[in-house]
Formats: C-alpha cells, structure tokens, sequence
C-alpha cells in the first residue's frame, strides 16, 4: 500500500476522538525482555511504550505492522504472528480517544534496529518501567513476555499530565 495521508491531522483527530481507532502493537521480544521505546513527541511524551501506530484504511494488519516497524525501529518485519488485543480504558477514562490495539509478535525481521526521531530513548525489559500505559503493562505480563512486579509493588502508572492526547 503506497503512503497516504487522506486526513489532516485536525480531521484524524476530531475522528479518532469519537469513535475506536485501530492500532498494531509491534512487539519484539528475546532473551533480553521486551523493545520498548520512550516517545519523544505528542500525544504521550515521555510514556515508554511498544512501538504502534494507527491501521489505515484498507491497509492489512501484517502491511501495517511493516510499516511501524520500519519508520519507528529501521526494521523490516517478514514474518509476525498475532498475540491478542488491548483495549485501552485509560485512554477514554481520562477524556482522550479509544484505541484498541492488535499485538504482533515479530518473529522474523532484518536490518539493523535504529529508532526513529519520534522516541527520545529505548531499551530492552524484563521487568517493565515506571510510566507505561497500565494495559501494555498487564498485557506483556500476562503473556509472559515481562517480569511480574513483585506483589505489592507500585503499579507502574502514567502521568495524567503527559496523556494529553491519544496514542
């Protein structure tokens, strides 16, 4: 599917604020823990995060994937497979949009990883940080890709402050 951008980002957003937006979640994940970069841009600056983003329309899953892939990480996925969804009630609870984002675990890919400009930092987990969306947290832990916290442990939450858009 050739680039395209039919919405401006004015349009995207008063869309996207009003009904579901489907996301992929390109989740690479190895001997060292999970790749997870922290966003250097809005909305959700600073949040660490598996790299995302929006389904475009007519866009296959496994294309969109690629495509993510490619511009956040430098890398080319050949071969993924689907791990589940997540919803995000933290999103709409605090007055933003309402992703719905679909995992793929990446399982064959080339290149050599170089994030993009859109993540200020990134970095491979075990034990998941402090600042993450609450439902990647719960997803990579139930899926047996994270560490769990230690019982009791602070929930490792985001800022309100930096949810100031979706995601």
């Amino acid at each position: 599917m050739a680039e395209q951008h039919p919405l401006s980002e004015a349009e995207f957003w008063e869309i996207y604020r009003r009904v579901p937006r489907l996301t992929v979640e390109v989740v690479f994940a190895g001997a060292d823990g999970v790749l997870l970069t922290r966003r250097a841009i809005d909305p959700c600056r600073g949040i660490w995060h598996l790299p995302g983003g929006t389904v475009r329309f007519g866009e296959r899953l496994a294309d969109a994937v690629a495509r993510v892939a490619r511009r956040e990480l430098g890398l080319e996925v050949t071969e993924c497979r689907m791990l589940g969804c997540i919803e995000y009630p933290s999103h709409y609870e605090n007055g933003l949009d309402c992703p719905v984002g679909i995992a793929f675990l990446v399982t064959r890919h080339s290149g050599e990883l170089e994030v993009s400009a859109e993540a200020e930092d990134h970095g491979w987990f075990r034990r998941l940080p402090a600042g993450m969306h609450p439902e990647q947290v719960r997803f990579l832990e139930d899926a047996g890709l994270a560490e769990p916290r230690p019982e009791g442990a602070e929930s490792p939450g985001i800022d309100r402050r930096r949810m100031d858009s979706g995601d």
